[in-house]
């Protein structure tokens, strides 16, 4: 009799947990076609947005219960211990820039190849003589082209700032079209070491610091450590749900006071969905979108 009562009991626990995995796949399965929705419909009537973005609100307020951030953001460190505090989580307390370039890479890297797509537009020194932000935070890098030139501003202006720049340094599929120089070895592309020859080569080996992961594990892991950004770049995926994703993690790491925005607002590829995600969140949260040549920029009203 005890074994059977144990049995039940078991069972019952078992029944329950799968009922709260099965009802949280429903709700982000709903989640996915109402905001796929709103983002694919541009002859909605102002009442049918208002009702979608109701609905919206109200689940994503029942996906928060479920987790659908399982990390939780520690409380903001101080500016100063920023950099060491990557250092220490993601470096094992050692700099990448140690003993750079390593002896089979060296020869394969140009002294500098910087290239990027509005990486020296005026938004950039707009928003650093704004915020003067001791943190910055560079969410898409590819060969640093922006995050060199916002160095640079800083130091014109007197600021003394950590750029600390996301990106998986795997490029996209084909890349390597547009940007034959960079060199591939057993099928794995150089990217990231090419990106740390021209941080070196600009002298900024002290003030960027790579964090090579995903976006999406790059900035749980920021929020994770206590890292928070006063300006926040994000400039990675050009699809609507890499853009939203982006953005929403972006926004957990924002210190108060701080500043979101975006590359490609205006050009070839805002028709992917980049303009569509930001509009959606700035409307959910109530938030005021500016433009800035190519560029987004987000911020409360």
């Amino acid at each position: 009799m005890e074994e059977d009562g144990h049995k039940k009991k078991k069972t019952k626990i078992t029944s329950a947990v799968s009922a709260r995995h099965i009802g949280y796949a429903i709700l982000l399965f709903l989640s996915f076609i109402l905001v796929h929705f709103f983002a694919s419909s541009s002859c909605s009537s102002s009442d049918s947005n208002s009702n979608i973005l109701n609905q919206l609100t109200t689940l994503q307020k029942q996906l928060d219960q479920f987790g659908q951030f399982s990390t939780r953001c520690s409380y903001p460190v101080p500016a100063e211990l920023v950099r060491q505090t990557i250092l220490d989580h993601v470096f094992q307390s050692t700099s990448p820039y140690d003993n750079f370039p390593s002896e089979y890479v060296g020869n394969l890297l140009s002294p500098s190849r910087v290239q990027g797509w509005g990486s020296h537009a005026a938004v950039f020194e707009h928003l650093i003589k704004r915020v003067r932000p001791k943190t910055i935070i560079e969410i898409g890098t590819f060969l640093g082209a922006s995050a060199i030139h916002m160095l640079n501003l800083t130091r014109q202006l007197g600021i003394d700032s950590q750029i600390i720049c996301v990106d998986d340094f795997r490029g996209w599929p084909g890349f390597r079209d547009k940007v034959k120089e960079i060199a591939m070895v057993n099928g794995d592309v150089l990217l990231m070491q090419q990106f740390m020859q021209n941080v070196v080569s600009a002298g900024g080996s002290d003030s960027i610091i790579p964090v090579p992961f995903s976006t999406a594990g790059a900035l749980d892991k920021l929020c994770e450590l206590g890292v928070f950004g006063d300006l926040i770049e994000v400039d990675a995926g050009h699809d609507f749900n890499s853009a939203w994703l982006d953005i929403n993690r972006a926004y957990r790491i924002l210190r108060p006071g701080g500043v979101l925005f975006g590359h490609d607002y205006f050009n070839g590829v805002d028709k992917k969905g980049v303009r569509r995600a930001v509009h959606l969140f700035a409307q959910l949260h109530d938030f005021k979108v500016t433009v800035d040549g190519e560029h987004w920029i987000m911020g409360s009203e």
